[in-house]
C-alpha cells in the first residue's frame, strides 16, 4: 500500500519500499474549465544535483529537449512531453534506476512548470488535482504519493518532490513549492 504524503513530509524509500531499485515518477494534472485562449502545456522537469545543491552540468537538467541523463548507465529518463495533459493518471514520467544513478548526484528535484504561462495568462492556480507519485517499475506498485493542495494562484512553477541520499539510502520530500517566472527561476536558482 503507498503512503501518502502531506506537504514537507519526508520518508526513507528503504522504510516504505524495501529493495526498490527501478522506480517510476509519474507527475499528472487535471486543468480547472477556466477559457484562457489557449491550451496548457505543463512540463515535468528534473534537476540533478550535487553537494553544493547546483547543477552538475547542462545535461543534467533532464527535460523534453535533454531526455537523458549523461551517465554511462542513463540512470535518468524522461519519458516524453505530454503537450494536453488530457486523460486518467500520469501525464507524465520519469525512469529512474536508483541503484545506478552516479554517486555525485545528491539530489533529483521535481519540477512541473507552465509553458509560455506569462504569454498565455496561465498560471497553477488553474490547475486542478496535480499530484506526482513513485511507482515500483518491476511491481507497478505505487510507493510514495503526494497530491498537491495548496492553490497556487499566481506561480507558474513548482518544485513538486525531492528525491536525495542521506545515510546511504535514498528518501524523498514532498515540496509543493511554487514560483513566479516559470522556467527560468528554477533555472536561476539551480545553476
Amino acid at each position: 500500500m503507498a503512503v501518502s504524503l502531506t506537504k514537507g513530509q519526508r520518508v526513507s524509500l528503504d522504510k516504505v519500499a524495501p529493495g526498490l531499485s527501478e522506480a517510476f515518477v509519474g507527475l499528472g494534472w487535471d486543468i480547472k474549465s477556466t477559457d484562457t485562449g489557449y491550451d496548457f502545456d505543463l512540463d515535468s522537469s528534473l534537476f540533478l544535483l550535487g553537494a553544493n545543491e547546483k547543477l552538475l552540468s547542462d545535461n543534467h537538467f533532464i527535460f523534453y529537449n535533454n531526455l537523458i541523463s549523461p551517465d554511462p548507465d542513463k540512470s535518468v529518463q524522461h519519458m516524453g512531453d505530454n503537450l494536453t495533459g488530457a486523460g486518467e493518471g500520469d501525464d507524465e514520467l520519469i525512469k529512474i534506476n536508483l541503484k545506478k544513478v552516479p554517486n555525485e548526484i545528491q539530489k533529483i528535484v521535481i519540477c512541473v512548470t507552465i509553458h509560455e504561462a506569462q504569454q498565455r495568462k496561465q498560471n497553477f492556480g488553474q490547475v486542478q488535482n496535480a499530484f506526482v507519485r513513485l511507482v515500483n517499475a518491476q511491481t507497478q506498485q505505487e510507493s510514495v504519493r503526494y497530491d498537491l493542495v495548496e492553490d497556487y494562484s499566481v506561480e507558474t512553477a513548482l518544485i513538486m518532490a525531492e528525491l536525495y541520499r542521506k545515510d546511504g539510502e535514498w528518501r524523498l520530500n514532498a515540496v509543493g513549492a511554487g514560483y513566479q517566472g516559470g522556467l527560468q527561476a528554477l533555472l536561476d536558482r539551480y545553476s
